[in-house]
């Protein structure tokens, strides 16, 4: 049995399930997760647990991600992207007025602490089901908005074609972030619609998308083992053997030097997630790696 982590490079027109599905079969096992959903039209960066590693997915999640995305100016749709049907166009007149300075400030506004709606069709969930399952299924969806932070946004390009203005872009930001909403709400402080055409993930932190391998390419040797990673994540407690059947039984063990959650590692290997309380560190999840801890 295999524990670690794959990073793919999720091609577009599969779902993140779709996705797990096929490494299920390649790996032989039901114990694949992935942290953070990918729609299908976008690409890059999907982190993938085997085994074990699933239990560090959460942690993954909610850390900061970065994605090159194309907006187009001139049109909204129902989806917040391409794939959606329209819901106005915008006369190529008033598009034509919009300056390069408009959009810098418009997108310039997003960035830092900001409430923002995620689109209709996310994967959040409204009372147990998802709430593009429910767009699908005919209902009308407005979610509330919530605090995200938006760490950057560069423009990369602004190209102005027959079908409006496409401007590409670099965004730095936290989880929970959605990119299409950034369009959507781009174009409706410029007066003319957007909605996202392109996206592409290319960091979830701490993996990267030239850490990645297609999805067709995934074997086991591709497997980034469960230490070389939790120690990148988690601050690192080296516990000896007492300690180690402390854990085994499912008991605390006395406070850690640094604040929250950290790995307890026994000889160079994982030995359990500990987090750290008043009545001492207390193991959120016991297992015994097989791999090695980097030096």
């Amino acid at each position: 049995m295999s524990d670690g982590f794959l990073v793919i490079d999720k091609p577009g027109g599969i779902t993140s399930h779709d996705v797990v599905g096929k490494l299920r079969k390649v790996f032989g096992t039901r114990r694949v997760g992935h942290a953070g959903t990918l729609d299908p039209m976008a690409t890059g960066v999907l982190v993938i647990g085997i085994n074990n590693a699933t239990r560090f997915l959460q942690y993954i999640t909610e850390g900061k991600k970065r994605y090159i995305g194309t907006i187009r100016l001139g049109a909204s749709t129902v989806t917040d992207d391409r794939e959606g049907d329209i819901l106005s166009r915008a006369p190529k007149e008033k598009i034509s007025e919009i300056t390069d300075a408009q959009i810098a400030s418009g997108l310039a506004a997003m960035v830092g602490e900001i409430s923002q709606r995620p689109s209709s069709v996310s994967a959040i969930k409204i009372d147990g089901k998802r709430a593009y399952d429910r767009v699908r299924e005919g209902e009308v969806v407005e979610l509330p908005s919530r605090i995200v932070k938006i760490d950057e946004i560069s423009i990369q390009n602004i190209e102005r074609t027959d079908n409006g203005i496409d401007i590409t872009i670099d965004v730095r930001c936290s989880a929970g972030t959605y990119i299409r909403a950034i369009a959507r709400d781009l174009g409706e402080t410029l007066g003319v619609g957007g909605h996202l055409i392109s996206l592409h993930r290319t960091e979830v932190t701490p993996f990267h998308v030239m850490d990645s391998v297609p999805l067709e390419s995934a074997t086991p040797e591709n497997l980034i083992p469960l230490l070389a990673v939790a120690q990148r994540i988690f601050p690192v407690r080296t516990i000896d053997f007492a300690e180690r059947n402390e854990l085994t039984f499912g008991r605390a063990l006395s406070p850690s030097e640094f604040p929250g959650i950290g790995v307890a590692v026994f000889d160079h290997t994982v030995c359990a997630l500990i987090e750290n309380k008043p009545a001492g560190a207390q193991p959120i999840a016991v297992f015994i790696s097989k791999d090695r801890m980097e030096n």
